[in-house]
């Protein structure tokens, strides 16, 4: 039994329903479903960026309801922590120079750490990432 951790893009089309990522889903048992906590800052990042730019009562309360959502779906998920090891394994990740964005970077040590499988679409970047297991779901 493996751990999968959801990448904020798979995330995403969990969320949306995708059927291809869902029949994968639907294999694994719950309890091995997660998320990274970096995945939802990044995912309520958005939201609040959304919530600032709003101009009109349509897109606010637009915005509002997708925030609700997205923590009513978090709120069923396993979600990892980007701990002190994380952390340490991230830097050392850095000293790599790998051509991998920050949040990438600590989804990926996030990953490591709690010997799991990333499931991202982001297959290109995170492969550059040694020692990381990697499946697309979106296939």
């Amino acid at each position: 039994m493996s751990l999968y951790v959801f990448d904020t893009d798979s995330l995403q089309l969990f969320q949306e329903q995708n059927p291809i990522l869902v029949s994968h889903v639907r294999t694994v048992a719950p309890g091995d479903l997660a998320t990274s906590v970096v995945t939802v800052e990044e995912q309520l990042s958005g939201w609040y960026t959304q919530l600032r730019q709003a101009k009109q009562a349509e897109r606010l309360a637009w915005a509002y309801r997708r925030l609700a959502a997205t923590v009513r779906f978090l709120a069923q998920i396993l979600i990892v922590d980007f701990d002190e090891r994380a952390i340490y394994r991230c830097e050392e990740l850095k000293k790599l120079k790998l051509k991998v964005r920050k949040m990438d970077l600590r989804i990926a040590a996030t990953v490591l750490e709690h010997g799991a499988v990333l499931v991202t679409r982001n297959v290109r970047d995170f492969r550059q990432v040694p020692g990381l297991r990697i499946e697309d779901w979106s296939k």
